[in-house]
């Protein structure tokens, strides 16, 4: 297929195409026993009746990317995620031309996240609730969108909002993951779904997939999320014509007493010790990072953190508990493991390694290697050869407390005994947002750099009295399960401000193999967006100040912007069609941040606090002449609250909130403008406050009830809380009192 394509053209084919496949489908109805549609074991039959045209990418393709430099094939563009394009139209010199081309408002206003994928003229991507939208990367017109109705009740299950970070296309079909965990197989001319399989193994847990599939050799790879809530990590390879399961690969053990389900696992078995981790599920779920490897036929995933987060309830023996944060490379046929590299062994922190991972071939200390290269969340770049996961370079990136260095006789890190926080609550770098989340990473390999959208963002770790008394830990369904201290975090931060260090966000040009910044520009928030690098010399980034940003890839100095009015999290993209270079970007916050909610002095306040969490997709081109609208300011005032609570119930709610509660709706109820603000609710909410928490009277959009987690009074004094918080902040915003207390809890 060509690489452009007029629009008349794309209209064209897509009509016929339709065609086809209503014919094809009116064939299969009218028989009195055909295949079921929605059994992957029968699709082979359909498939081979209807063969789509669009969005057809084979391996050979994907491999081949290089050659196409205007499409984007693959989720991080090539095989080698290294998010760098060839493009030079938009370049040093032309930049100041660059202008909208056309927006599309996607009616919603939680996160986006999505990487899209540009194929011969046509847009695929996803938004908020797991929805599929093919469109007109020229024009923006909308060809098709899939809804997979995601019950609204799911958005409980989520750590993290009810996010997606894209699709897979290939050969014809669009594959999907839904908030709920199924794996969906779209017809990629007409969104029509062909076949769907529920990756989850254990419903009574809170499973979730968020991340983007990825596709290789007529299978396609899918993670999930949900180690915070209780549940036991895996990826799994399903046939991409079928939607049969060809092979599992568990990343942490589960009940010993069972059998193992796969060498592997005996393997890290050993490194468990005591315990009963796998009530907790034990955690290392998939949920972002998934490469192919076409030069090994490997695939790398990227594992998360421990459940709990604490090492002294998870595994109380000690042991480095595999393959918690680790990189993990697999047979991409049979799912066996070739080899680990584990970044924190015995994580402790939530030092997920599901960051991006990008592939490329080097020089190191004067060989060329094939290298995969990853910033974890633990503050540390790692260089590891590919053929064997040798480590060849460990430096830190951002700052870094919790170890001083890592030993490359042993591939370990040293950790710091000063932050220790089992008997004393500790500030410790980098808080649970990691130095480098899941935003993209780029690699511009000639120029030996790495653009990473890196932070120093601190939390607060400690444990409750009663877990330093007994080192046990009760498992609480639908609750998350951290053994960190969150019901009284706002205490520990309050008597602890003193020492908080300061967080903010970088973006950085930085050498893997030295460890050295060619250069670093701080952003005021830590919370930003994904980074795109170009042969035109150019690195974009949109960030939490709604500014999207063009910087010079040499000196780090910004030479265009473009203000969205909404914080970005999502990487940009650019591809070209007829003779046109387009740059393109999801705008909308929230997503791993929404605990955080709204900053405190001196973090500056994002874009989606102050005007709305606008979802937008954005595309720009060399003079483009729109504009979007000019929001006005959000109006933030807090009704006057009426308080009929004693302080011991305000206090008790205090800590059933920050247990339940501030995951989503921000600590200390100051939400992060995504989620509703519930300092600002009206008196008839108050009026159903018990309904909405316990009954699910909102669940249909998001809000769950939790009458099998919390009691009435649970509520009641919850409700308590946050109508003392909602006055404390007013009389503040009034100028009535100094600062608000934030905390009811006494010494």
């Amino acid at each position: 297929f060509p690489t452009r394509r007029s629009s008349d053209l794309r209209l064209i084919a897509l009509v016929g195409v339709l065609a086809v496949v209503v014919l094809g489908y009116m064939a299969v109805t009218n028989e009195t026993s055909g295949p079921d549609l929605q059994d992957p074991a029968q699709m082979s039959e359909v498939s081979t009746t209807v063969k789509p045209t669009l969005g057809f990418i084979d391996d050979e393709r994907i491999k081949n990317a290089e050659s196409e430099p205007g499409n984007w094939l693959s989720f991080g563009r090539t095989y080698e995620e290294q998010r760098h394009s060839p493009l030079t139209q938009i370049n040093r010199e032309s930049i100041e031309g660059l202008g909208l081309a056309w927006y599309k408002d996607m009616g919603t206003n939680r996160a986006q996240e999505a990487t899209p994928i540009v194929v011969d003229g046509i847009m695929f991507f996803t938004s908020s609730w797991s929805r599929v939208y093919a469109i007109d990367a020229k024009t923006g017109e909308e060809l098709w969108m899939f809804d997979p109705k995601v019950p609204g009740e799911v958005a409980r299950k989520a750590c993290c909002d009810v996010v997606n970070r894209g699709v897979a296309v290939y050969k014809g079909r669009v594959y999907v993951g839904s908030l709920d965990g199924r794996l969906i197989a779209l017809d990629a001319a007409t969104g029509e779904e062909v076949w769907e399989v529920d990756t989850i193994i254990d419903r009574t847990r809170f499973y979730t997939v968020t991340g983007a599939p990825r596709v290789a050799n007529g299978k396609v790879f899918i993670g999930n999320g949900g180690a915070e809530f209780g549940v036991r990590g895996y990826v799994t390879a399903y046939d991409a014509e079928t939607g049969e399961q060809m092979w599992r690969f568990y990343t942490v053990p589960g009940d010993p007493s069972l059998p193992f389900e796969h060498p592997e696992m005996e393997m890290a078995a050993k490194t468990w010790k005591g315990g009963n981790w796998w009530e907790f599920g034990g955690g290392g779920t998939v949920w972002n990072t998934i490469v192919y490897d076409p030069d090994f036929n490997s695939l790398y995933i990227g594992v998360g953190n421990g459940s709990p987060w604490t090492r002294i309830i998870r595994s109380p023996g000690g042991g480095d508990n595999l393959f918690l944060s680790s990189i993990v490379a697999l047979d991409a046929d049979t799912g066996k493991m070739k080899w680990y590299y584990q970044t924190t062994p015995g994580d402790n922190w939530d030092y997920t390694a599901v960051q991006d991972i990008a592939l490329a071939d080097m020089e190191v200390d004067g060989e060329m290697r094939k290298v995969l290269l990853q910033a974890p969340k633990n503050g540390f770049f790692y260089v590891l050869d590919r053929s064997d996961g040798e480590l060849l370079r460990a430096n830190p990136y951002a700052t870094v407390t919790w170890a001083s260095h890592v030993d490359m006789e042993t591939g370990r890190p040293v950790e710091n005994p000063d932050m220790d926080y089992t008997e004393k609550a500790k500030w410790v770098l980098p808080g649970p947002l990691g130095a480098h989340n899941w935003q993209a990473m780029s690699v511009d390999v000639d120029a030996g750099v790495v653009y990473i959208p890196a932070q120093d963002n601190p939390l607060i770790y400690g444990v409750s009295e009663q877990l330093k008394k007994t080192g046990v830990l009760k498992h609480e369904p639908g609750r998350w399960n951290t053994g960190i201290e969150f019901g009284r975090v706002t205490k520990m931060f309050v008597d602890n401000i003193a020492d908080q260090p300061t967080p903010k966000g970088y973006l950085k040009a930085f050498d893997p193999l030295t460890g050295k910044d060619k250069w670093s520009v701080e952003i005021p928030h830590y919370w930003n967006g994904g980074v795109l690098s170009s042969a035109g010399g150019l690195v974009f980034q949109g960030d939490a100040l709604g500014m999207l940003k063009a910087y010079d890839s040499d000196t780090g100095e910004v030479v265009w912007e473009f203000n969205t009015y909404t914080s970005m999290l999502a990487p940009p993209i650019t591809f070209e069609l007829d003779g046109v270079q387009y740059l393109s970007i999801l705008t909308g916050s929230g997503g791993g941040d929404l605990f955080g909610g709204e900053p405190l002095p001196p973090v500056a306040e994002h874009a989606s606090l102050t005007y709305n969490n606008y979802g937008r997709l954005l595309v720009f081109s060399l003079g483009g002449t729109e504009s979007i609208p000019v929001p006005s300011v959000r109006d933030r005032s807090i009704p006057a609250q009426v308080v009929n609570a004693s302080v011991t119930d305000i206090a008790a709610g205090e800590i059933v909130y920050n247990e339940v509660c501030a995951v989503c709706h921000g600590l200390a109820v100051r939400s992060g403008g995504s989620i509703p603000d519930l300092r600002r609710m009206s008196e008839g909410t108050h009026e159903i406050f018990n309904q909405i928490v316990l009954e699910g009277l909102l669940s249909a959009r998001g809000m769950a009830g939790f009458g099998d987690t919390i009691t009435e009074k649970d509520s009641t004094q919850i409700h308590a809380y946050v109508r003392a918080r909602a006055e404390q902040d007013r009389l503040y915003a009034a100028g009535e009192v100094e600062l608000p207390q934030l905390t009811w809890l006494s010494n």
